[in-house]
Order: structure tokens, then sequence, then C-alpha cells
């Protein structure tokens, strides 16, 4: 099974989101990883490490990021894994598309690129 990690500036907002995808997914595997090292506002790209190898069951793993900086720490996170990890960055709104991805992530033929797509599906919702 594909897993996700969704990266927020705070932990709080990541444990927000994933609660609500969780609810949504089921089964899906899904980490939640936010803050600096500090427990302040940021990102580590050493918890997003640590939350992309506990997610990765073998079938990839697909992260989702609320900022920008977000982005960087995830794409040296995703370099400096030590499993060899199949993985993405989804382009796409970290609640709406971490929904979605759970939803896609728990289908038997899910793979990596399906659940980036199902996530950045969610950039074209509209909520009026």
């Amino acid at each position: 099974m594909v897993g996700i990690v969704v990266v927020s500036h705070s932990e709080r907002a990541a444990e927000g989101i994933v609660e609500v995808a969780a609810e949504m997914g089921g089964d899906a595997r899904i980490e939640a990883v936010g803050s600096d090292p500090d427990g302040g506002i940021g990102t580590s790209m050493d918890a997003i490490r640590e939350s992309i190898e506990a997610a990765d069951d073998g079938g990839g793993v697909v992260v989702l990021v609320d900022l920008g900086s977000a982005v960087m720490n995830a794409e040296i996170a995703i370099e400096e894994a030590a499993v060899e990890a199949d993985a993405g960055i989804a382009d796409a709104p970290v609640l709406e598309g971490a929904v979605n991805a759970a939803v896609e992530a728990t289908s038997e033929s899910a793979t990596v690129e399906s659940v980036v797509e199902a996530a950045a599906e969610a950039r074209e919702y509209r909520k009026l």
C-alpha cells in the first residue's frame, strides 16, 4: 500500500489534517510531521525523512506539503531516506489532497503516481 506523509509548518495542523484524511482513508498509512527541530513553526528534514521511512511498507510514499520551504525539505528527505522508497511530492492543497490521497491509497491497484494524481485533482475543487 502507498503510504502518505503530511508535512506542515505546524505540528497541530499536520495532525489535524491526518485525522481528517484517516477518517476518509480507512486503512491508509498516514504520517503527520510538523514543526522545526525546536518545536516551533517550521519543518525538519530529519523528521520528514523519518516519517517517509515509517510510512513506506514497500508500496512507496506520497508527500503532501503546506508551504514552499516544506517542499525543499521533503525533496532532501526523499533523497536521504534509508529505505529506497518510490516517493513523490503532490502539488496539491494539503487537506483536500490528503483526503483524496488517502482514499486512493486504499485501492489495491494504487501506485505512487495514481495517489499523486488523486491528490492533485483537489486543486480543481470549488467550494462555492
